[in-house]
């Protein structure tokens, strides 16, 4: 209690930043409003005491989560350290409502509730392209300004404050991937019923359940449409039901709710539960615009704009005017013109698949050729900088097969020290081509390496390997090694991977790429 109490309402840090309001404190760290004098404006400080293992981790993980230029997570401003004892990172200050203490009057409506998990999904999609995950998403973490944009708090917290030393494999980036798409099922499950999935959470009750399988939304409160209640159900369904593809990727749930909203005719299509005795079983309160925001906060004029629903997209405009063109006489005139034009869409087909057969971009009976490396970068996805000698990397395509790119000395076992799972570089071919092989000239032996290709629309260098495809493995390679593919590789971006580094002397380790010739077709 002691050590909580050093710093009060009142104390100026930094000759600037007077502090407020004592706003959170978790994992022995505290969160206050402050205003800052130089800017008169209001700012959030994240402190931890100096003396504390996590202190130099705390500032490093803030320093890099300023990679993420999202509007939607709340900036980085400002770095200090040894304040009065005390490491700060400055933040952004939202005045806004948070989302627990909406959904504590009242569930938001199906069209509100999509397009506000839509936003974070696409902010999360966009964090975890640069290797930063929230792993702490809760509605508390979420804020829903009067004008209805969406803020989100605590980016990068929980990984800042983790146990020092912890070097994360990517296995556990892909567990906090997954973590995070999870906590975007949780967020629609409770903007839509007002309840937390598996627990009590931000002062919200728990989620009912039958036979030990979570209700689906539309079970829990009626009104609830059946794009959005499936969709919810595709990310946290375990597994989804009718057979439902899982949505595993935020910026796969982003893409799915920007399309989902309201029923024309909303009806209860679930199995009736109303003579079973749980009370949280098919509620019929409708969802109710609150009049003001809870007590202690400035109500708005009227209502808070969270409650309105976003504006209609152009695809959502184009459907209302089909619908309404569709009525009456007119709607058999432009049904028949639709079948028309789809018969004749379909013989156009039919004939050109005929004739010519599939086209491609990529002309499959070209011989195969060595394909030029438009750029080269290093890449270190699991260490503490991201980079590893990128002023040597472009020794591996120079044609010069004495000189190359090298890994730093590792001490103690070949697989990295036991530090990282692997580190190389990534081959960028300027546009996607079919990869055939890869000719790759090591220096000393063995080496252990794989090979990674990016989706064939990415169109920007991969900062880590999710989303990647391993596509090849080669064990106690010697100097030369010729790796083969699979046939049907697309790809623009083509990643070597070393895994296990030759030895370099007694008890060190250091891998070197010479050369990489990639063939396929263009």
């Amino acid at each position: 209690m002691s050590g909580r109490r050093t710093l009060a309402s009142g104390d100026v840090l930094a000759h600037r930043y007077e502090l407020q309001d004592l706003v959170t404190e978790k994992l022995g760290s505290t969160t206050w409003r402050a205003h800052d004098q130089v800017l008169n404006r209001n700012v959030g400080i994240e402190m931890l005491s100096s003396s504390d293992p996590r202190a130099e981790h705390f500032l490093t993980a803030a320093r890099e989560s300023t990679a993420v230029t999202d509007p939607r997570f709340l900036r980085v401003l400002d770095l200090i350290e040894d304040e009065q004892s005390h490491h700060l990172v400055v933040r952004e200050w939202a005045r806004a409502f948070p989302l627990d203490q909406l959904l504590a009057q009242s569930p938001l409506p199906n069209r509100r509730s999509a397009t506000v998990i839509a936003e974070v999904a696409e902010a999360l999609a966009h964090a975890h392209e640069h290797g930063i995950y929230h792993r702490r998403l809760t509605p508390h973490q979420v804020l829903l300004k009067q004008s209805g944009a969406v803020r989100i708090v605590g980016l990068g917290v929980t990984t800042a404050l983790s146990p020092v030393g912890k070097q994360d494999s990517l296995s556990d980036l892909q567990a906090y991937e997954q973590l995070d798409v999870q906590a975007l099922g949780k967020l629609l499950y409770a903007c839509l019923t007002s309840r937390w999935p598996g627990a009590h959470v931000d002062g919200l009750r728990a989620a009912p359940s039958e036979h030990g399988r979570l209700l689906r939304p539309r079970q829990v409160r009626a009104g609830v449409s059946r794009d959005v209640d499936t969709t919810c159900d595709r990310i946290i369904g375990d597994p989804p039901r009718d057979h439902s593809t899982p949505l595993c990727r935020a910026a796969d749930v982003a893409r799915t709710l920007r399309l989902s909203g309201e029923d024309d005719d909303i009806l209860d299509d679930q199995p009736s539960l109303a003579g079973m005795s749980s009370p949280d079983l098919l509620r019929l309160d409708p969802v109710i615009v609150p009049g003001g925001p809870p007590p202690g906060l400035e109500p708005p004029r009227r209502r808070p704009k969270a409650y309105e629903p976003a504006p209609p997209t152009s695809f959502e405009r184009g459907k209302l005017r089909a619908r309404r063109a569709a009525r009456g006489d007119r709607g058999l005139v432009l049904l028949g013109i639709i079948g028309a034009l789809a018969i004749v869409t379909v013989m156009a087909f039919l004939v050109g698949r005929s004739t010519n057969g599939e086209s491609s971009p990529i002309d499959m009976s070209s011989p195969l050729r060595v394909l030029p490396v438009q750029q080269v970068r290093d890449f270190d996805p699991q260490g503490q900088d991201g980079q590893e000698n990128p002023r040597q990397v472009t020794r591996a395509i120079d044609g010069d097969p004495n000189s190359g790119w090298r890994t730093v000395t590792y001490l103690g076992s070949a697989n990295l020290g036991g530090l990282k799972d692997g580190v190389g570089i990534v081959l960028d071919l300027g546009g996607r081509r079919e990869v055939d092989s890869l000719q790759v000239r090591l220096a000393g032996k063995p080496t252990s390496l794989a090979i990674y290709t990016a989706r064939s629309g990415q169109s920007r260098a991969p900062r880590s390997l999710i989303g990647l495809r391993r596509v090849a493995v080669l064990d106690g390679a010697g100097t030369d090694a010729t790796v083969s593919l699979p046939s049907g590789i697309l790809s623009r971006y083509v990643v070597v991977w070393l895994r296990k580094l030759p030895a370099i002397g007694e008890g060190r380790f250091r891998g070197e790429i010479r050369e990489v010739v990639v063939k396929g077709r263009s």
